[in-house]
């Protein structure tokens, strides 16, 4: 009986060893190996200075390489599709915000993956707030303003960018026109590098995206933000007023950003992904850089940024069911 049971023994036990054996080396790939930060949008854009200040400084933690990668077009999707077909080993990561996670599976029928099934969540590390900013060759200081001027040009038509296609700033383009009565179209591009390239150009009037898009031009007086969402002012704009001062509510949940692995990625490589994201937001340097890039910094465990990714959507499912938007 003894002889018996030693061939299941010897079979559990080199099982086990080959199980240990593939999470350690995958955990020794990512400590050793090039770590790619894949980025959804292209070079000079808001996501990319952000994931560019963090990858600088996860190499120290991390003892690695960590390159950022601009996998760029369809408001992430890319990026997002090479995601799902990277190996779960440790070296492929993903940093997003709330369009291409919570926002494109809504509004993309075949978005070409499902982050329920596609992706773990690794570490949330800030929350921003979108805008509404106009452009230097209108004269508008104010949303009043700029509601006034929108209707001196003709029958209140008005072209606002945003970033990507049915995104939340092109939802924001409809309710604003909405509010004020002014007949806004958006124009939507491949990220906000182009879009705000066309707004210095002032080849389009406004546009609305997110606080750190705008935010270096805003200082500079080469664009004016006019209002901004959220339940309150924001630390890097404390002059400009939310849209629900103006009499715009509802729009209160800000969206995020976080960073993600292929499902399958070990528990063992995540955990450890995540603390290192969670010491260096808390540098001064970084924390200071972020902030002054409109970002509200604040680290969100694996589980936590689970749970804001699906509240998130589950609020955004209703407003694009309530606009009559269809999935394309």
């Amino acid at each position: 009986m003894i002889k018996s049971s030693l061939p299941r023994l010897a079979g559990r036990l080199v099982k086990s060893i080959a199980i240990s054996a593939l999470l350690l080396g995958s955990l020794a790939q990512a400590q050793t190996g090039t770590i790619k930060l894949l980025v959804g949008f292209p070079p000079g854009g808001g996501t990319d200075a952000i994931a560019r200040t963090l990858a600088d400084k996860l190499k120290d933690q991390l003892g690695t390489t960590v390159i950022v990668e601009n996998r760029a077009g369809a408001g992430g999707q890319i990026a997002a599709q090479a995601l799902k077909a990277a190996a779960p080993d440790g070296t492929t990561f993903f940093l997003s915000h709330d369009h291409t996670i919570s926002i494109l599976p809504l509004v993309v029928k075949n978005p070409g993956f499902d982050p329920a099934h596609d992706f773990v969540s690794v570490a949330g590390f800030a929350t921003f707030v979108n805008v509404l900013a106009v452009s230097g060759g209108t004269p508008a200081k104010s949303m009043n303003e700029y509601v006034a001027w929108v209707r001196s040009q003709g029958a209140g038509k008005g072209t606002v960018g945003v970033p990507a296609p049915a995104s939340v700033p092109e939802f924001l383009v409809k309710v604003i026109g909405q509010k004020y009565s002014l007949d806004l179209q958006a124009a939507p591009y491949r990220g906000s590098a182009p879009m705000m390239a066309d707004m210095l150009g002032n080849q389009i009037n406004a546009g609305v995206a997110s606080v750190p898009d705008f935010i270096e031009n805003h200082k500079a007086g080469k664009v004016r933000i006019v209002a901004v969402l959220g339940g309150a002012r924001q630390a890097a704009l404390p002059d400009v007023p939310t849209f629900a001062e103006l009499g715009l509510a509802g729009f209160e949940d800000v969206p995020y950003y976080g960073i993600f692995a292929p499902a399958g990625t070990s528990k063992a490589v995540i955990d450890r992904f995540s603390e290192a994201v969670a010491k260096v937001i808390a540098m001064p340097d970084v924390r200071e850089r972020l902030t002054t890039m409109g970002l509200s910094v604040g680290y969100m465990s694996p589980q936590q940024l689970a749970s804001r990714e699906q509240a998130y959507a589950q609020t955004w499912a209703r407003i694009i069911k309530a606009s009559g938007f269809q999935a394309q």
